[in-house]
């Protein structure tokens, strides 16, 4: 088992990869620094996975500039549930998921996932934020991305609360390595965001099936919240859902990413967002190191690269 406080030797014989080693290593000899944006605007992301046809949630709008703050309700008729988001956002700050309406003598009402319920004008103070660049990297002034509500699929409906359980994938070079779901849970706020209490579940690269499950960074066999055991998860439609994630690299030209998806109800496997410095706490959920695939991947010849994403998938399966 990985451990909290554990020797730098220990380490290396486990294969756990550092913060500087994936930086140096993996960050910045894979992903060049031009492709970036590619990533960190989501509504450059949209565009470019768009036009690959790879499925996204619908988007309702946009909203730009302040002016555009004060028509919000015009802009979300007839959508009683959507999610608000920052387009230059990460780890989940600024997002807001709305599940429904409430009104009442005084007004209008927006429900999130958790039930509070915030006014119109919270609402739009929230977008107002957004645009300042108050969640936005490095501070800067952005744009609010508003997309449909995702409906998970009822296979995970046990195993999470509040909100949509998210899948990352580590992909290197084109190839799976590595991946997890993330459950959200009350201490989240409905957000599948670890550090903020969501349940991370180490997945089985060839099934796709539960291996571990860990909760701010210490094992544990069911959900804090449902009861349910998390070993007995597994993620409908693995292969598809894989090769998603391994065509992003063909994409973007990135070489080193955390692709985020999830199940919808009706349309299936669907791209959340990507992330081009994926944290490394996936380890801890599968109870095992990067470092040691990374290298694997590492040996392999550019060709190798360029094979069809489905053979890319088919090879991770059989090393991993």
């Amino acid at each position: 088992m990985i451990k909290s406080l554990i020797s730098p030797f220990s380490l290396k014989r486990l294969g756990i990869l550092g913060m500087n080693r994936r930086n140096r290593d993996y960050i910045a000899r894979y992903n060049e620094r031009s492709l970036f944006p590619l990533v960190d605007n989501k509504l450059i992301t949209r565009k470019t996975i768009g036009q690959a046809g790879i499925p996204t949630a619908e988007l309702i709008t946009v909203v730009q500039v302040q002016s555009q703050v004060n028509d919000l309700l015009d802009l979300l008729a007839g959508y009683d549930e959507f999610v608000i988001k920052p387009s230059k956002g990460s780890g989940g700050k600024g997002i807001v998921v709305i599940t429904g309406r409430d009104n009442d003598s005084e007004g209008e009402y927006f429900r999130k996932s958790s039930g509070v319920l915030l006014s119109a004008d919270d609402l739009k103070r929230h977008v107002s934020n957004i645009l300042s660049g108050l969640y936005s990297l490095g501070g800067t002034s952005d744009v609010a991305v508003i997309e449909s509500l995702i409906h998970t699929v009822d296979e995970f409906t046990r195993y999470s609360v509040e909100g949509v359980p998210d899948i990352r994938v580590i992909i290197c070079r084109g190839y799976p390595v590595m991946a997890m779901i993330r459950l959200s849970t009350h201490a989240s706020d409905g957000k599948a965001n670890l550090h903020q209490g969501a349940v991370g579940v180490g997945l089985d690269m060839k099934t796709g099936h539960a291996v571990r499950a860990v909760q701010f960074g210490k094992a544990v066999t069911h959900h804090p919240d449902t009861g349910q055991d998390l070993l007995d998860l597994s993620i409908p439609d693995w292969h598809t859902l894989l090769v998603m994630a391994a065509r992003c690299y063909d994409v973007t030209g990135l070489g080193y990413l955390g692709i985020d998806m999830v199940m919808d109800k009706r349309h299936g496997p669907l791209l959340l967002e990507l992330n081009a410095r994926p944290g490394l706490t996936i380890q801890v959920a599968n109870n095992a190191g990067l470092l040691t695939r990374l290298t694997k991947i590492d040996a392999l010849s550019d060709a190798e690269t360029r094979l069809p994403a489905e053979e890319r998938v088919r090879l991770s399966q059989s090393w991993f």
